[in-house]
């Protein structure tokens, strides 16, 4: 009887198991974590030669434009990341001696407006328009020779090193030069000469005018013309007098 009772207790054990085994096989996987959103300085970190672009970024705060940016356009972003070397190798004080407002437009001259992948540049059409602006003054040609990416701003002529990062909405490439445009660089246009003032037209003599200087000029030939008369008359009246 005890033999028996022991054996059911396994049965009912072993029928168990196999129920749990079933349900845990069942049971659907979790679904797994939403992708974070992109992120810029996390990404150049990642690379590790970019402190000094990264610095001016935050510096400037355009790193939390960039991030909303991505989080809210369809467009994306294509950024040229200039290496801690491109930066050492500029002119010593090059970078401290602007100002702020200088500093925000050189690292938007970095940033196209645009999700731009390796392949399409050969379609894209330059100069590029950046977040610094487009023009004349902020030159940003991009083009394909053979393998090579070649980037020339007027005053700075390098090539894309390096793809950072790539995705269907940011792309990042490393740049072995600071993009220099030529807004910040180079001495601006003294603004045009104002237009001379116009001349003032001498006032028409009106006929009223004329009238009052003729009667003037009539009244003042009257009065000497009779002035002359009667100084004749008086004095041929004093030497009648006097004989």
């Amino acid at each position: 009887m005890e033999r028996l009772h022991r054996l059911l207790i396994s049965l009912y054990l072993l029928i168990l198991a196999i129920n749990l085994t079933t349900t845990t096989a069942q049971s659907p996987a979790p679904a797994p974590a939403p992708p974070g959103p992109t992120n810029v300085i996390k990404i150049l970190k990642k690379a590790g030669h970019f402190k000094t672009f990264i610095r001016l970024l935050k510096s400037t705060q355009l790193d939390s434009n960039l991030n909303s940016q991505l989080g809210n356009t369809n467009n994306g972003l294509t950024i040229f990341a200039p290496s801690d070397s491109a930066f050492s190798a500029l002119k010593t004080g090059t970078v401290h001696s602007l100002t702020d407002q200088e500093k925000v437009e050189l690292m938007q001259f970095h940033i196209v407006p645009m999700f731009i992948s390796s392949s399409q540049f050969d379609t894209v059409s330059s100069p590029l328009k950046t977040h610094a602006g487009s023009g004349a003054r902020f030159q940003l040609n991009v083009t394909a020779s053979g393998s090579s990416l070649n980037i020339s701003t007027g005053l700075t002529n390098t090539t894309i090193s390096d793809i950072v990062y790539t995705d269907t909405h940011l792309a990042i490439y490393q740049v072995d030069k600071v993009l220099l445009p030529l807004d910040i660089f180079t001495p601006k246009p003294p603004p045009p000469a104002p237009a001379p003032a116009p001349k003032l037209k001498e006032e028409s003599e009106s006929p009223d005018d004329a009238v009052s200087k003729k009667d003037i000029s009539s009244a003042v030939s009257f009065v000497m013309h009779h002035d002359t008369v009667f100084f004749i008359v008086g004095t041929v009246v004093a030497i009648s007098f006097s004989l």
